[in-house]
């Protein structure tokens, strides 16, 4: 495995700018971590070398998903013990990934300086990438917020749950009146066929056109499958362990997807250019959870 400093050696001045995809849902549970690591295996399947990166900086599991053993985490940085190169782990096929602590609870609560000087760790790492992939903690707190706002493109994943919908609205709402987000694509996972996630979507998409000044995108959806849960089980994306499953296609085909979206231009959705929004961004509004519009989309 090469280190850190060996790759740093091979990067040109003028590589390519880094599509950075921020994965997000509002309410835990509906498989958002799954869809981080199966879309960023997907990409990698793809050609595309890609970081993932866990931002879930309280109770983070990218690593236990993927069966990997981090010696540093996110915390470990913060707490000055070790450098964010430290932290990278290569996974299955040459995935990058930068994983956060878990029951870390002073990890949630960071002050906006403490965000800055994470964002200041990123400036330093430099790889040859092509996607990077943030899994997000669930809900709308202020770092959910700014990851989302400095990523070229958010997807927000829902399920076939009144909880799920409602709280994809929350999240949307915030992103869009208090973080300028204009562009949200909805993935709807766990779904019994294509016809339920694309109502979901539309369910979703009526009461946003209503209320909000953001354009949803459907991106597709992500069926129920067993072969899912035992890849699951087996600490592995099931694009690897069962790559001929429905949901293993699915995700090859909502990689294609979001292959698809326009190329960055010039340094936006560079590494440096996501780490410089955070910067500028890094202070961030309460969401409003009792939101009398939240009935709408139940």
């Amino acid at each position: 495995m090469p280190s850190p400093a060996d790759l740093n050696a091979t990067v040109s001045a003028a590589r390519a700018p880094v599509r950075v995809i921020s994965v997000a849902s509002g309410k835990g549970g509906v498989g958002k971590t799954s869809v981080s690591v199966n879309l960023a295996m997907s990409l990698v399947h793809a050609g595309q070398r890609t970081l993932l990166l866990d931002t879930d900086l309280g109770l983070a599991n990218v690593d236990v998903m993927l069966g990997l053993s981090p010696k540093f985490t996110l915390a470990d940085v913060l707490s000055g013990r070790c450098e964010l190169q430290d932290t990278l782990l290569e996974g299955p096929r040459g995935l990058w990934v930068v994983p956060a602590a878990s029951g870390k609870r002073h990890m949630t609560e960071l002050l906006p300086q403490q965000h800055v000087g994470l964002v200041h760790a990123f400036c330093q790492l430099d790889l040859p990438l092509d996607a990077m992939v943030v899994d997000n903690a669930a809900g709308i707190s202020d770092s959910v917020l700014t990851f989302c706002q400095a990523a070229q493109d958010v997807i927000v994943v829902v399920c076939d749950e009144p909880a799920s919908v409602t709280d994809a609205y929350a999240l949307i709402k915030v992103l869009s009146r208090e973080r300028g987000v204009t562009r949200v694509q909805v993935l709807a996972n766990q779904v019994n066929n294509a016809v339920e996630g694309k109502q979901l979507f539309e369910k979703l998409e009526r009461v946003s056109a209503r209320f909000l000044d953001v354009t949803l995108h459907y991106m597709g959806a992500i069926p129920r499958d067993e072969w899912l849960r035992r890849a699951i089980q087996r600490q592995e994306a099931v694009v690897e362990a069962f790559p001929g499953c429905p949901s293993a296609l699915a995700f090859r085909d909502i990689a294609r997807r979001a292959s698809s979206w326009q190329s960055p231009t010039g340094p936006r959705g560079g590494v440096e250019f996501f780490m410089e929004r955070l910067v500028a961004h890094s202070a961030g509004g309460a969401a409003h959870a009792n939101d009398p519009l939240r009935s709408a989309v139940a």
